[in-house]
């Protein structure tokens, strides 16, 4: 693509940042160029972000309808999962699944309650509550 080319659909990100994209100049070499967003990849962060935002939302009608604990909320909200979870917090992956469970997490004892708070960078109270930030 050449140089004018270069896509410049201002996106939510684009105020933010710009991205680095190689064109042709006017002699043929290759150059970079800022692109403030383009429409197709826009599209496609709008719509990945609406599902994320979707699968919050079932999470927090799951912990509301007892039929998860808080930890899926606040999982789903910061982009984890149980992999990503077991390595910031020790516990095996058998384990953050059992704590899944409405019925589990309720007898978790205090200090394991409180390494999931830290991790989702919360006081125990919110975390069980899921009292953060609107939700």
């Amino acid at each position: 693509m050449k140089k004018e080319d270069v896509p410049q659909d201002l996106s939510s990100l684009g105020k933010i940042t710009k991205e680095v994209c190689y064109a042709t100049d006017n002699s043929g070499k290759y150059v970079t160029e800022l692109s403030k967003g383009w429409d197709v990849k826009i599209t496609a962060l709008d719509t990945t972000w609406k599902e994320i935002e979707d699968r919050i939302e079932a999470a927090r009608l799951k912990v509301l309808n007892n039929e998860a604990s808080p930890l899926l909320f606040f999982m789903e909200k910061e982009l984890m999962d149980i992999g990503v979870l077991s390595e910031y917090t020790g516990f095996w992956k058998w384990q953050i699944k059992r704590h899944l469970k409405p019925e589990v997490f309720k007898k978790l004892p205090d200090n394991k309650l409180k390494k999931y708070a830290q991790i989702f960078n919360l006081d125990v109270d919110a975390f069980k509550n899921m009292t953060v930030n609107g939700a």
